[in-house]
């Protein structure tokens, strides 16, 4: 496997050229590992004069792109060439953006990237010229599983320095949570996290603590059955699997330090149970990583900012958390691989 990460540039009319141009000025002083950017070089060479970067723009191949990154930023050109206009979204790009994700799985994939970040991505440019998925993490189950020949369950984990985080469910109203949470769902959720845990993240014996639904975790079932007619079942037969699973717990008592040392990651069953916490500890340095892929797949925890694009106040904290993750998991994994072989 090439050590070098294949970096999708996202949305052009966003942040995610500045973020790289800016992370690649910080190699050095941030101790990051090698990486290549998958985008239209004229673009990305223009938005670092736009910034005022000294960044050279070298264009190459992902196995020459380690040789390159120490004087230069490595990109890979697009064959889909892409409009420079910050701020500013648009249809005419997505064919570039989309053509940037399936690059970076493919190259690693085959070997010659050893991870995938990406750059943010904005829906609705995509929608516009026809993107038919929901978003970044189903579209890359769906080339998954077109490399695998089966159907992935993609798993979203927020991981910063003080806490992983991981819902159950996502991007649903609040008040459909109860009819779409199942013992089902929390299973695979959970049995996905604890072998990342293990594979990816090193961690031998991963403890999971997992939250109740109500508050109180439904205090007995005075607040509501689900904690104990879904939630705890769930649990009951992870432990049983030998799975290191715990709860339900109350919410509001989970996420202080003393708490969060008794386990390495945290599952909830809602978006902000989750990313409330995740964000609130982590903000500029949490990275969101996707769990149950055939690939290591990391990206900043924050959108396309268009609203700053090319401004040069754009922060490459959360995209250097995310690089440095990205090497980590990728090592860990590399390390399983070769002593199962």
């Amino acid at each position: 496997m090439n050590n070098v990460l294949a970096v999708s540039s996202g949305d052009p009319s966003g942040i995610g050229p500045d973020i790289a141009l800016t992370a690649w000025t910080l190699r050095r002083s941030a101790h990051l590992p090698a990486f290549f950017l998958l985008g239209d070089a004229t673009l990305i060479a223009a938005r670092a004069a736009r910034l005022g970067l000294e960044c050279p723009i070298e264009i190459t191949t992902p196995d020459n792109a380690r040789q390159v990154f120490g004087r230069a930023l490595p990109v890979v050109p697009l064959r889909n060439p892409q409009i420079d206009r910050p701020g500013t979204p648009l249809a005419d790009n997505a064919a570039g953006t989309i053509e940037a994700i399936e690059r970076a799985v493919e190259y690693t994939l085959s070997g010659q990237a050893s991870a995938v970040v990406t750059c943010p991505i904005a829906k609705k440019p995509l929608y516009e010229a026809g993107f038919r998925f929901p978003g970044h993490t189903e579209f890359l189950a769906h080339l998954a599983g077109e490399h695998l020949g089966h159907e992935v369950t993609p798993v979203m984990m927020l991981a910063g320095p003080l806490l992983r985080a991981v819902p159950v469910t996502i991007h649903i109203a609040l008040s459909r949570v109860p009819e779409v949470l199942d013992i089902a769902k929390i299973l695979a959720i959970s049995r996905i996290t604890a072998e990342a845990l293990r594979s990816q993240f090193g961690i031998a014996k991963p403890r999971l603590a997992i939250a109740g639904l109500n508050p109180h975790a439904g205090e007995g079932g005075s607040m509501g059955l689900e904690d104990e007619e879904i939630v705890r079942p769930a649990i009951e037969i992870l432990r049983s699997e030998g799975i290191d699973a715990r709860g339900p717990l109350p919410a509001d008592t989970m996420f202080h330090a003393a708490a969060r040392a008794t386990y390495d990651a945290a599952i909830c069953m809602y978006h902000d149970q989750a990313l409330i916490p995740a964000k609130t500890l982590g903000f500029d340095d949490s990275v969101n990583v996707t769990l149950g892929l055939p690939f290591v797949r990391t990206s900043p925890d924050h959108g396309t900012a268009f609203d700053i694009a090319g401004s040069g106040k754009a922060k490459p904290d959360s995209l250097i958390a995310a690089l440095r993750l990205a090497d980590e998991l990728s090592s860990h994994r590399s390390s399983q691989n070769r002593a199962i072989a």
